[in-house]
């Protein structure tokens, strides 16, 4: 059953592409293609609406047109595209053999940049497509010797560079599997994601730089090595620190600067469609952070489609996405090379010096796809900077932003300060399927506030409780058709049980994601936020376990609440609660206290926007933290809509949080009013 929700008013277009260069892209071309192969219904090389109809109607055909059109190299013929459209257990292209890293390094380029690493202090580093190849073989070979071989795992502890790029290419060269952690996070965090993995080669930088500081992570380094016993190496990378690294004399500690100058022949070890490429981790809200395992397969064929066809990168584009290493983005970074794009890599804060940063380097750079969060946007905004008047960027077609909901008015001033001639691409996904499940293509127009279109190849629909479809209205995101990026599996799940309670437990069947959405009858995409307890700062997400696992140790409290609060103006808020031992008081050093106490034990990323005292907290019965109702009570909805009062140890308590959010809410309505 179909529900449609009453007609609303919806925002005039700010873009629309035009005719002449959108039958010029990728996508254009590959929409001939399918029209020539298949029997379709798509008269038009420009009607997005109709080849994504197709593609979600036969999810066979379009991702094996994907895997023809952009010849992926199998070493055995496939024996059917699609086994099942179920879920979980669909198996892709059973039967065929691949490399991810060989189908990114096999191409005709040679002289032109594949990277351009930017650090915060102005240095940079260009490597070509040559010397990616012969670094990638160099360190590859160095891996095979100590013992590295299909099924191993090759964990980096590494910030935003070129040394990312290598270690994840070198590792999957030889079917290893790689993982890695920013470096902002502690030690303890690093070690409860890579222990899970049992590796045997770390490879980790002696620091990195952010917002005009150098970090030593040296010390981090020492007790990620000693917490990790079945380690064998570590690959130490010289990068941002002046001293030595203390284990000179280890013989299972080498220097990167002495493995990628060797000469080695480049080798790639073909493996199954669903072989594991690399582990991704969840933010860990309960308990352990959970790996998501990807194929190499699946993976191709996802980000294939993503860059190659929505974000229509190609040979000679140049695409400069800020993030970090411990977000999906960098993977989407690293397999933009998939299509003989330059990738530019810039390793720092983009607000360091100021907030014109990343519109310098694109000036320079002549980045053609510059991708970015909603935060970046408006703090730009608040900046009152012009990019469009103080840099060059005649060669940007289009700005990315992700990580979290763009506002209407991050479309305005995109158009307004950037160009008008600027497509604006907000897509949204996840660490789960590393791709878009919505997101824009050459031949979607833009309105403020809304993504384009659904993916190809993403049966992305809004469902109410029931499991209904919504059109028009605001319901669960859910996906009804598999996708072949979906996790193989979960690190240390051997019954299947995690994933499919992660996914599978509100729809049997069918992926529940956890975002509220609208779906216009357009077919365009609203986000409304989450709709579970995951905290989404900044697109990086976080998990509210290490959170609690820092500030509950501290004596003067005794329980504490975090949630991450999605608001209609774009903004996010991250408060903090807590509980005070009797005798204790939230002065200044107590705040200090927690909030060093986070940053130690888990990242800066994590340290609360707030901390509120509150008199006690809510749980359900069985003693659990409610973070997604309060969350939702925060946000304005009606205390009876989002739980049962009579499921709670301590009703009374919610009254807190229904006061507090009216008055967060009618302030923030006053502020508006005053701008105005």
């Amino acid at each position: 059953m179909v529900h449609t929700a009453p007609e609303s008013v919806r925002p005039e277009l700010i873009w629309k592409p035009d005719p002449d260069l959108a039958r010029l892209s990728t996508l254009a071309s590959f929409t001939d293609y399918v029209r020539e192969q298949y029997r379709t219904n798509i008269d038009d090389t420009l009607d997005y609406t109709a080849l994504w109809q197709w593609s979600t109607d036969r999810i066979d055909e379009f991702w094996e047109a994907v895997w023809t059109f952009f010849g992926i190299d199998s070493a055995t013929p496939y024996d059917s595209v699609l086994t099942a459209e179920t879920m979980p257990g669909a198996q892709w292209f059973p039967g065929a053999t691949v490399n991810y890293a060989e189908h990114l390094l096999s191409n005709d380029l040679h002289g032109q940049d594949a990277l351009v690493c930017i650090r915060e202090d102005g240095r940079r580093d260009t490597v070509s497509w040559d010397q990616l190849r012969r670094r990638v073989a160099a360190l590859a070979a160095t891996l095979r010797a100590v013992g590295v071989g299909r099924g191993d795992r090759v964990v980096g502890y590494l910030p935003p560079g070129q040394h990312a790029v290598i270690g994840l290419l070198a590792a999957t060269s030889l079917g290893a599997i790689w993982s890695q952690c920013a470096q902002d996070f502690a030690a303890g965090a690093v070690i409860d994601r890579f222990g899970q993995l049992e590796p045997t080669v770390l490879i980790a930088a002696d620091g990195y730089s952010y917002n005009g500081r150098r970090y030593d992570r040296r010390p981090e380094v020492h007790q990620v090595r000693a917490g990790l016993p079945t380690l064998t190496h570590t690959i130490v990378v010289d990068h941002h620190t002046d001293g030595a690294f203390s284990d000179t004399d280890d013989p299972g500690v080498l220097f990167w600067n002495g493995i990628v100058t060797a000469e080695a022949p480049l080798q790639f070890e073909k493996v199954p469609f669903d072989h594991p490429l690399w582990v991704l981790f969840s933010s860990g809200t309960t308990g352990l952070p959970k790996g998501i395992v990807h194929g190499h397969g699946g993976i191709l064929l996802a980000l294939l489609s993503l860059t190659g066809l929505h974000m229509d990168l190609r040979e000679g584009d140049t695409l400069l996405w800020y993030t970090s290493t411990n977000w999906m983005m960098w993977n989407v970074v690293v397999s933009s090379l998939l299509t003989g794009a330059t990738a530019v890599i810039y390793d720092g804060s983009p607000n360091y010096p100021d907030t014109t940063t990343l519109w310098r380097i694109a000036d320079e750079q002549k980045v053609t796809f510059l991708g970015t969060s909603p935060g970046h946007l408006q703090a730009c905004a608040d900046a009152g900077i012009t990019p469009a008047e103080q840099f060059d960027l005649s060669a940007l077609r289009i700005v990315g932003s992700t990580g979290s909901p763009l506002p209407p008015s991050g479309y305005h001033w995109v158009r307004d300060h950037v160009g008008a001639h600027i497509q604006l691409s907000s897509p949204t996904g996840g660490t789960d399927v590393v791709t878009a499940f919505a997101c824009s293509a050459p031949t979607t127009p833009v309105r403020p506030g809304e993504i384009s279109a659904r993916g190809l190849g993403m049966a992305l629909q809004a469902w109410d409780s029931s499991g209904n479809e919504i059109v028009g209205g605001v319901g669960e995101l859910v996906i009804t058709k598999p996708i072949p990026s979906m996790p193989v599996f979960f690190w240390n799940d051997a019954t299947g049980d995690r994933y499919r309670d992660a996914y599978f437990s509100t729809f049997p069947g069918v992926w529940r994601h956890g975002d509220w959405v609208t779906v216009t009858d357009e077919g365009s995409v609203v986000m409304h936020g989450r709709s579970d307890s995951t905290l989404n700062r900044h697109g990086v997400r976080l998990g509210s376990a290490e959170i609690y696992q820092a500030v509950e140790k501290l004596r003067q409290i005794e329980d504490s609440l975090i949630v991450g609060v999605d608001e209609p103006d774009g903004g996010y808020w991250m408060p903090l609660f807590v509980v005070l031992a009797p005798g204790s008081e939230l002065n200044a050093e107590l705040r200090e206290s927690i909030n060093a106490g986070i940053r130690s034990q888990a990242s800066p990323r994590h340290v609360p926007d707030e901390i509120i005292e509150v008199r006690s907290l809510p749980h359900t019965r069985t003693g659990k933290k409610i973070e997604v109702p309060i969350k939702r009570i925060l946000q304005g909805a009606d205390r009876e809509a989002v739980l049962s009062v009579d499921a709670l140890d301590d009703p009374a308590s919610v009254d807190q949080f229904v006061t507090l959010g009216g008055a967060r809410r009618a302030e923030r309505t006053a502020a508006r009013l005053l701008e105005r």
